[in-house]
Protein backbone atom coordinates (compact mmCIF):
# COMPACT_ATOMS: atom_id res chain seq x y z
CA UNK A 1 0.00 0.00 0.00
CA UNK A 2 1.33 3.53 -0.87
CA UNK A 3 2.02 6.08 1.65
CA UNK A 4 -0.19 9.33 1.36
CA UNK A 5 2.02 11.65 -1.05
CA UNK A 6 0.83 15.47 -1.50
CA UNK A 7 3.00 16.83 -4.46
CA UNK A 8 2.67 17.07 -7.77
CA UNK A 9 2.66 13.01 -9.78
CA UNK A 10 1.12 14.37 -12.95
CA UNK A 11 1.47 17.71 -15.10
CA UNK A 12 -1.94 17.44 -16.66
CA UNK A 13 -4.82 14.99 -15.86
CA UNK A 14 -7.87 14.45 -17.82
CA UNK A 15 -10.98 13.29 -16.63
CA UNK A 16 -13.45 11.76 -19.17
CA UNK A 17 -16.86 11.81 -17.45
CA UNK A 18 -17.58 14.64 -14.97
CA UNK A 19 -19.98 13.42 -12.32
CA UNK A 20 -19.63 12.21 -8.65
CA UNK A 21 -16.24 9.88 -8.81
CA UNK A 22 -14.13 12.15 -11.49
CA UNK A 23 -15.50 15.74 -9.94
CA UNK A 24 -14.07 14.56 -5.87
CA UNK A 25 -11.11 12.90 -7.81
CA UNK A 26 -10.04 16.37 -9.17
CA UNK A 27 -11.36 18.48 -6.33
CA UNK A 28 -8.93 15.89 -4.29
CA UNK A 29 -5.98 16.56 -7.02
CA UNK A 30 -6.04 20.40 -6.19
CA UNK A 31 -6.28 19.86 -2.65
CA UNK A 32 -2.86 17.60 -2.97
CA UNK A 33 -1.21 19.86 -5.51
CA UNK A 34 -0.99 16.25 -7.51
CA UNK A 35 -1.23 17.87 -10.75
CA UNK A 36 -0.99 21.16 -12.50
CA UNK A 37 -3.48 21.31 -14.60
CA UNK A 38 -7.13 19.42 -14.78
CA UNK A 39 -9.17 19.06 -17.73
CA UNK A 40 -12.58 17.45 -18.52
CA UNK A 41 -15.30 16.40 -20.98
CA UNK A 42 -18.74 14.99 -20.34
CA UNK A 43 -21.01 14.43 -23.33
CA UNK A 44 -23.40 16.53 -21.36
CA UNK A 45 -23.44 19.86 -22.07
CA UNK A 46 -25.45 20.90 -18.97
CA UNK A 47 -22.52 19.08 -17.33
CA UNK A 48 -19.85 20.67 -18.87
CA UNK A 49 -21.53 24.17 -18.07
CA UNK A 50 -22.05 22.73 -14.54
CA UNK A 51 -18.67 22.03 -14.37
CA UNK A 52 -17.28 25.17 -15.39
CA UNK A 53 -19.34 27.05 -12.87
CA UNK A 54 -18.24 25.06 -10.42
CA UNK A 55 -14.48 25.46 -11.04
CA UNK A 56 -13.08 21.90 -10.36
CA UNK A 57 -11.20 21.70 -13.85
CA UNK A 58 -9.46 24.14 -14.91
CA UNK A 59 -10.45 23.37 -18.88
CA UNK A 60 -13.74 22.10 -20.20
CA UNK A 61 -13.52 20.74 -23.51
CA UNK A 62 -16.29 20.45 -26.06
CA UNK A 63 -14.78 17.01 -27.40
CA UNK A 64 -13.17 14.09 -25.51
CA UNK A 65 -9.90 14.13 -27.80
CA UNK A 66 -9.66 17.86 -26.82
CA UNK A 67 -9.40 16.76 -23.44
CA UNK A 68 -7.07 14.36 -23.32
CA UNK A 69 -4.70 16.15 -25.17
CA UNK A 70 -1.16 16.46 -23.75
CA UNK A 71 -2.44 14.85 -20.61
CA UNK A 72 0.15 12.28 -18.44
CA UNK A 73 -3.04 10.77 -16.78
CA UNK A 74 -6.30 9.73 -18.17
CA UNK A 75 -9.31 9.10 -16.34
CA UNK A 76 -12.17 7.03 -17.81
CA UNK A 77 -14.86 7.83 -15.29
CA UNK A 78 -18.09 6.63 -17.36
CA UNK A 79 -20.34 4.01 -16.85
CA UNK A 80 -19.20 0.51 -17.34
CA UNK A 81 -20.62 0.00 -20.98
CA UNK A 82 -19.70 3.17 -22.31
CA UNK A 83 -15.89 2.67 -21.55
CA UNK A 84 -14.66 0.72 -24.54
CA UNK A 85 -16.43 2.99 -26.94
CA UNK A 86 -14.88 6.22 -24.97
CA UNK A 87 -11.19 4.58 -25.22
CA UNK A 88 -11.61 3.94 -29.21
CA UNK A 89 -12.72 7.66 -29.44
CA UNK A 90 -9.50 9.26 -27.91
CA UNK A 91 -7.23 6.51 -28.68
CA UNK A 92 -5.50 8.47 -31.59
CA UNK A 93 -5.32 11.82 -29.05
CA UNK A 94 -3.26 10.15 -26.04
CA UNK A 95 -0.08 11.44 -25.90
CA UNK A 96 2.66 8.91 -26.19
CA UNK A 97 3.81 7.12 -22.60
CA UNK A 98 0.13 8.58 -21.21
CA UNK A 99 -1.52 6.01 -18.82
CA UNK A 100 -5.27 5.19 -18.75
CA UNK A 101 -7.20 4.53 -15.87
CA UNK A 102 -10.50 3.81 -15.12
CA UNK A 103 -13.03 3.56 -12.24
CA UNK A 104 -15.10 1.43 -12.96
CA UNK A 105 -16.76 -1.29 -10.41
CA UNK A 106 -16.18 -4.35 -12.73
CA UNK A 107 -12.99 -4.67 -13.95
CA UNK A 108 -13.31 -7.94 -16.57
CA UNK A 109 -15.77 -6.43 -18.95
CA UNK A 110 -13.71 -3.46 -19.08
CA UNK A 111 -10.20 -4.85 -19.79
CA UNK A 112 -12.06 -6.94 -22.27
CA UNK A 113 -13.52 -3.73 -23.96
CA UNK A 114 -10.71 -1.11 -23.45
CA UNK A 115 -7.50 -2.83 -23.68
CA UNK A 116 -7.94 -3.66 -27.78
CA UNK A 117 -8.26 0.17 -28.45
CA UNK A 118 -4.64 1.10 -25.75
CA UNK A 119 -2.10 2.04 -28.06
CA UNK A 120 1.18 0.46 -27.75
CA UNK A 121 2.69 3.85 -26.22
CA UNK A 122 0.36 3.93 -24.10
CA UNK A 123 -0.10 2.31 -20.37
CA UNK A 124 -3.27 1.21 -18.99
CA UNK A 125 -3.92 0.34 -15.03
CA UNK A 126 -7.51 -0.68 -14.09
CA UNK A 127 -8.61 1.36 -10.63
CA UNK A 128 -12.07 1.23 -8.50
CA UNK A 129 -12.20 3.35 -5.43
CA UNK A 130 -14.21 1.78 -2.91
CA UNK A 131 -15.96 5.35 -1.74
CA UNK A 132 -19.49 7.00 -3.10
CA UNK A 133 -22.69 8.58 -2.17
CA UNK A 134 -26.05 7.99 -3.61
CA UNK A 135 -25.38 10.96 -5.05
CA UNK A 136 -24.64 11.84 -8.88
CA UNK A 137 -23.46 14.37 -10.99
CA UNK A 138 -20.46 17.08 -10.94
CA UNK A 139 -22.21 18.86 -8.31
CA UNK A 140 -22.12 16.29 -5.81
CA UNK A 141 -18.38 15.59 -5.66
CA UNK A 142 -16.27 16.90 -2.96
CA UNK A 143 -12.52 16.42 -1.92
CA UNK A 144 -12.85 13.94 0.97
CA UNK A 145 -14.56 11.61 -0.60
CA UNK A 146 -11.81 8.96 -0.94
CA UNK A 147 -10.05 9.72 2.33
CA UNK A 148 -9.34 6.40 4.15
CA UNK A 149 -11.19 4.71 1.53
CA UNK A 150 -9.84 2.11 -0.35
CA UNK A 151 -8.85 2.02 -4.10
CA UNK A 152 -8.27 -1.76 -6.01
CA UNK A 153 -5.56 -1.42 -8.21
CA UNK A 154 -5.89 -4.08 -11.25
CA UNK A 155 -3.24 -4.31 -13.25
CA UNK A 156 -3.31 -6.01 -16.89
CA UNK A 157 -0.53 -8.60 -17.84
CA UNK A 158 2.57 -7.41 -18.40
CA UNK A 159 1.80 -4.02 -17.00
CA UNK A 160 4.76 -1.94 -15.99
CA UNK A 161 5.79 -1.49 -12.37
CA UNK A 162 7.08 2.12 -12.42
CA UNK A 163 3.70 2.93 -13.84
CA UNK A 164 1.29 1.22 -11.21
CA UNK A 165 3.59 2.73 -8.30
CA UNK A 166 2.73 6.06 -9.82
CA UNK A 167 -1.30 5.29 -10.18
CA UNK A 168 -0.85 4.23 -6.27
CA UNK A 169 1.04 7.07 -5.61
CA UNK A 170 -1.60 9.10 -7.15
CA UNK A 171 -4.66 7.53 -5.18
CA UNK A 172 -2.63 7.76 -2.04
CA UNK A 173 -2.22 11.61 -2.92
CA UNK A 174 -6.06 11.91 -3.32
CA UNK A 175 -6.39 10.51 0.31
CA UNK A 176 -7.21 6.61 -0.89
CA UNK A 177 -5.28 3.11 1.02
CA UNK A 178 -4.72 1.06 -1.99
CA UNK A 179 -4.43 -2.75 -2.46
CA UNK A 180 -3.81 -4.79 -5.88
CA UNK A 181 -5.91 -7.81 -7.38
CA UNK A 182 -5.71 -9.76 -10.16
CA UNK A 183 -8.76 -9.15 -12.28
CA UNK A 184 -11.30 -12.25 -11.56
CA UNK A 185 -10.62 -11.96 -7.93
CA UNK A 186 -11.83 -7.88 -7.76
CA UNK A 187 -14.87 -8.65 -9.54
CA UNK A 188 -16.08 -11.66 -7.10
CA UNK A 189 -14.82 -9.79 -4.18
CA UNK A 190 -17.09 -6.77 -5.34
CA UNK A 191 -19.91 -8.76 -6.15
CA UNK A 192 -19.80 -9.64 -2.08
CA UNK A 193 -19.49 -6.43 -0.52
CA UNK A 194 -21.04 -4.01 -3.08
CA UNK A 195 -23.10 -5.68 -5.85
CA UNK A 196 -24.92 -8.08 -4.60
CA UNK A 197 -26.09 -5.01 -1.46
CA UNK A 198 -26.79 -3.09 -4.19
CA UNK A 199 -29.28 -5.50 -5.64
CA UNK A 200 -30.40 -6.52 -2.43
CA UNK A 201 -31.51 -2.83 -1.30
CA UNK A 202 -33.40 -2.35 -5.05
CA UNK A 203 -35.40 -5.41 -4.32
CA UNK A 204 -36.41 -4.43 -0.89
CA UNK A 205 -37.40 -1.35 -1.84
CA UNK A 206 -39.50 -2.38 -4.95
CA UNK A 207 -41.06 -4.98 -2.43
CA UNK A 208 -42.51 -2.05 -0.03
CA UNK A 209 -43.68 -0.42 -2.80
CA UNK A 210 -45.33 -3.45 -4.42
CA UNK A 211 -47.20 -4.02 -1.14
CA UNK A 212 -49.98 -1.68 -1.36
CA UNK A 213 -50.89 -2.88 2.32
CA UNK A 214 -48.35 -0.57 3.56
CA UNK A 215 -48.68 3.14 2.14
CA UNK A 216 -45.85 5.00 0.58
CA UNK A 217 -46.47 7.57 3.80
CA UNK A 218 -46.25 5.11 6.73
CA UNK A 219 -42.80 3.67 4.30
CA UNK A 220 -41.57 7.00 4.55
CA UNK A 221 -42.98 7.80 8.49
CA UNK A 222 -41.90 4.58 10.03
CA UNK A 223 -39.16 4.06 8.44
CA UNK A 224 -36.26 2.07 10.89
CA UNK A 225 -32.71 2.50 10.50
CA UNK A 226 -32.02 -0.98 8.34
CA UNK A 227 -35.22 0.51 5.69
CA UNK A 228 -33.66 4.01 5.25
CA UNK A 229 -29.88 2.51 4.42
CA UNK A 230 -31.73 0.54 2.05
CA UNK A 231 -33.35 3.33 0.67
CA UNK A 232 -29.60 5.46 0.37
CA UNK A 233 -28.27 2.45 -1.54
CA UNK A 234 -31.43 2.24 -3.97
CA UNK A 235 -31.06 5.98 -4.86
CA UNK A 236 -27.42 5.34 -6.27
CA UNK A 237 -27.26 6.15 -10.30
CA UNK A 238 -29.26 3.22 -12.17
CA UNK A 239 -27.71 3.52 -15.15
CA UNK A 240 -24.16 2.79 -13.60
CA UNK A 241 -25.93 -0.13 -11.81
CA UNK A 242 -27.43 -1.80 -14.79
CA UNK A 243 -23.79 -1.54 -16.35
CA UNK A 244 -22.39 -3.48 -13.19
CA UNK A 245 -25.40 -6.19 -13.27
CA UNK A 246 -24.82 -6.99 -17.11
CA UNK A 247 -21.31 -6.40 -17.02
CA UNK A 248 -20.26 -8.49 -13.76
CA UNK A 249 -22.83 -11.29 -14.72
CA UNK A 250 -20.82 -14.50 -13.83
CA UNK A 251 -19.72 -13.54 -10.23
CA UNK A 252 -23.03 -11.57 -9.47
CA UNK A 253 -25.13 -15.22 -10.34
CA UNK A 254 -22.53 -17.14 -7.96
CA UNK A 255 -22.92 -15.00 -4.78
CA UNK A 256 -26.44 -14.36 -5.48
CA UNK A 257 -27.13 -18.07 -5.83
CA UNK A 258 -25.06 -18.17 -2.40
CA UNK A 259 -27.28 -15.46 -0.76
CA UNK A 260 -30.14 -17.39 -1.84
CA UNK A 261 -29.19 -20.83 -0.25
CA UNK A 262 -28.33 -19.06 3.27
CA UNK A 263 -32.11 -17.03 2.54
CA UNK A 264 -33.86 -20.34 2.56
CA UNK A 265 -31.84 -21.71 5.81
CA UNK A 266 -33.32 -18.96 7.44
CA UNK A 267 -36.51 -18.92 6.02
CA UNK A 268 -36.62 -22.66 7.23
CA UNK A 269 -34.86 -21.80 10.67
CA UNK A 270 -38.22 -19.47 11.26
CA UNK A 271 -40.57 -21.72 10.01
CA UNK A 272 -39.30 -24.77 12.03
CA UNK A 273 -38.81 -21.81 15.38
CA UNK A 274 -34.73 -23.09 15.28
CA UNK A 275 -33.78 -20.09 17.21
CA UNK A 276 -30.15 -21.53 17.70
CA UNK A 277 -29.63 -21.92 14.67
CA UNK A 278 -30.75 -17.82 14.25
CA UNK A 279 -29.02 -16.47 16.88
CA UNK A 280 -25.92 -18.51 15.93
CA UNK A 281 -25.87 -17.18 12.62
CA UNK A 282 -26.62 -13.58 13.76
CA UNK A 283 -23.99 -13.52 16.16
CA UNK A 284 -21.73 -14.70 13.77
CA UNK A 285 -22.50 -11.79 11.29
CA UNK A 286 -22.41 -9.08 13.91
CA UNK A 287 -18.90 -9.92 14.49
CA UNK A 288 -18.47 -8.70 10.81
CA UNK A 289 -19.72 -5.46 11.45
CA UNK A 290 -17.82 -4.76 14.37
CA UNK A 291 -14.48 -6.09 12.31
CA UNK A 292 -16.10 -3.05 9.62
CA UNK A 293 -15.81 -0.43 12.61
CA UNK A 294 -12.51 -1.37 13.81
CA UNK A 295 -10.59 -1.32 10.30
CA UNK A 296 -12.13 2.27 10.33
CA UNK A 297 -14.46 1.59 7.75
CA UNK A 298 -17.64 3.35 9.30
CA UNK A 299 -18.68 4.37 12.74
CA UNK A 300 -20.63 2.97 15.74
CA UNK A 301 -22.48 6.71 15.92
CA UNK A 302 -25.93 7.10 15.52
CA UNK A 303 -27.20 6.56 11.97
CA UNK A 304 -23.70 5.38 11.79
CA UNK A 305 -22.75 9.26 11.11
CA UNK A 306 -24.75 9.54 7.96
CA UNK A 307 -27.32 12.09 9.21
CA UNK A 308 -24.81 15.00 7.94
CA UNK A 309 -23.47 12.78 5.40
CA UNK A 310 -23.07 14.86 1.75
Amino acid sequence: MAERIVSLIYDKIAFIGLGLIAGSMAWATKRAGAATTISGYARSEATRETTRRLGFCDVVTDTAAEAVADADLVVLAVPVGAMGAVMAEIKGALKPGATVIDVGSVKQAVFDEVTPHVPDNVHFVGTHPMAGTEHSGPEAGFAELYDNRWTLIVTPEGADAGVVDKVEQYWAALGAMTDQMDVQHHDRVCAVVSHIPHLIAYTMVGVADDLRRVTDSEVIKFSAAGFRDFTRIAASDPTMWRDVFLTNKDATLEILGRFTEELFALQRAIRTGDGDHLFDYFTRTRAIRRGIIEAGQDTDAPDFGRGAAR
